[in-house]
């Protein structure tokens, strides 16, 4: 992937090739949206504008002819948050403007998107009445709730806004690997918000859930920067502890697979705006080391 970067960092010609063959695909869409990061981190606004606009046509071509708006929601977002990090040079910001990323994209699709809305109501539909068929074989029959448009454009507007978010990270250590080695890990293992920004960021969560099911995909949106941070979190202990790639392999695969792992990190999240674990985790590493240089100093003694 470092190789992929400094290739698109070589000049225009290079960086426009990779975005508009990536940005109208639906496997690799993530590469243009992160390439356009790139280049709006390291050259600029401008630059990166320039190359937005020609990774919009392809983009906008599929979502035309298809009515997959998925690709185009990526790219707009992705530039969105490098923008933020360009501007204020703070990766919270940036992460925690996955929020109005995820929101302005799952209403632009209930806006806009009703018919490709529906088709995925109808795929849902069909998809949950097979597998209630098969569940139900030999034994009482099984009722699955379907899903509706406000749920799948909540849905949407999530997973754009995650993928928005890993993609911009991605641009980020694609500019750390260029020009500044391991300056990324650092960056990202100090992913924090403070205790009033977690606690309205929960709140939100909250309140969207309560107001039934329908709302509980939107309310997913409000908690991706803590979960992120949470992350972070995960990644500074396994720093602290000298643990290496295939501890964090095997939570990421926990991650993944199962929800419980991923509501323990997003509690770590709120907990650690309240308690800054990675502060004491230092305060700790710092008296180990003076007490290490006082058993050497009477050693000598």
């Amino acid at each position: 992937m470092k190789g992929l970067a400094a290739f698109v960092m070589r000049g225009r010609l290079q960086a426009l090739l990779v975005t508009v063959a990536s940005a109208g695909s639906l496997l690799f869409c993530w590469i243009g949206a992160a390439v356009v990061a790139l280049v709006t981190l390291r050259k600029g606004v401008g630059a990166g504008a320039w190359l937005l606009m020609w990774g919009l046509l392809p983009a906008g071509t599929l979502a035309y002819v298809v009515g997959d708006s998925g690709p185009l929601a990526l790219l707009l977002g992705t530039t969105l948050l490098a923008l933020v990090l360009r501007a204020t040079v703070n990766l919270p910001l940036a992460v925690l403007a996955s929020v109005a990323v995820g929101g302005l994209t799952g209403l632009a699709m209930m806006a806009f998107g009703g018919a490709y809305l529906e088709q995925i109501v109808a795929y849902f539909s069909e998809f949950l009445a097979s597998l209630e068929q098969q569940l139900s074989q030999g034994g009482e029959p099984v009722m699955l709730a379907r899903p509706n448009a406000t749920q799948v454009a909540g849905m949407m507007g999530a997973g754009s806004a995650m993928t928005a978010v890993m993609c911009l990270l991605l641009a980020r250590y694609w500019q750390a690997a260029l020009y500044n080695p391991g300056g990324f890990g650092s960056e990202f293992r100090a992913l924090y918000y403070p205790p009033a920004v977690a606690a309205v960021l929960a709140l939100l969560a909250i309140g969207l859930a309560s107001l039934g099911l329908e709302f509980r995909t939107w309310a997913l949106i409000c908690v991706i920067p803590l979960s992120f941070a949470g992350l972070a979190l995960v990644h500074a202990r396994v720093a602290h502890r000298g643990q290496g790639r295939a501890w964090l392999t095997g939570f990421y695969v926990a991650w993944l697979f199962f929800d419980p792992v991923k509501l323990l990190v997003l509690f770590a999240a709120i907990a650690d705006s309240w308690f800054n674990f990675r502060q004491r985790w230092a305060a700790e590493a710092g008296k180990d080391l003076r007490r290490r240089g006082d058993d050497r100093h009477d050693d000598e003694d």
